[in-house]
């Protein structure tokens, strides 16, 4: 439960990234479905309030680990929806995350998480606001490989994107090594003019 979270010992690499990784309070069983399970109930004080209210304005998301597969979701929404001045702007939390689970056999091969938009907690204005969080897990029987279940994650950089960018950073090289060598022929041209006649 909140207040009792197992910070992890992060190695060099993780505190030079910044990382703080600390337990969740979720259980995700191997195949135990949970239908709005609780997890807190908790009184948020205005200061909070105001806290989660900037959280959300500026997109602020979680990110979460489960059998060293990552699980990303934003943590509330901002319901711009008629209104065109930012102070009518309408600021909700998410109460309700659902994680779905996909396993073959013995092995979970994906996992995502779902925030439920008809499940929130108006953060609009400053004051007291009792909250109630929960969550779903869901599992379905997938047929992909264990070996093939990091295929997902690897294909926003896939082959054609990294040798784009590959051979845009050639030919910038390749520009400023012939403007630079330019320069430095002019400059010896000049200084050795004499030398030449």
């Amino acid at each position: 439960m909140p207040g009792h979270e197992k910070e992890k010992t992060e190695a060099l690499g993780e505190v030079l990234n910044g990382d703080r990784l600390v337990s969740a309070p979720y259980e995700l069983r191997f195949r135990k479905e949970k239908d709005s399970k609780v997890v807190c109930k908790k009184t948020l004080t205005r200061e909070e309030v105001t806290l989660f209210r900037e959280a959300v304005k500026k997109d602020y998301y979680f990110q979460m680990y489960y059998d060293d597969l990552p699980i990303w979701g934003f943590i509330g929404t901002v319901d711009k929806e008629g209104k065109t001045d930012p102070s009518e702007y309408k600021y909700f939390l998410y109460k309700h995350i659902q994680f779905d689970v996909l396993y073959n056999k013995d092995r979970v091969i994906e996992i995502s998480a779902r925030m439920d938009p008809h499940s929130v907690v108006d953060l609009t204005e400053d004051k007291e606001v009792d909250v109630e969080f929960f969550y779903t897990v869901k599992w379905k029987e997938t047929d992909i490989p264990f070996e093939k279940r990091m295929e997902k994650y690897s294909q926003s950089s896939s082959l054609p994107h990294h040798l784009e960018i590959h051979w845009f950073s050639i030919i910038n090289s390749c520009v400023t090594v012939l403007l630079l060598t330019g320069f430095l022929a002019t400059i010896l041209m000049r200084v050795l003019k004499n030398d030449f006649m």
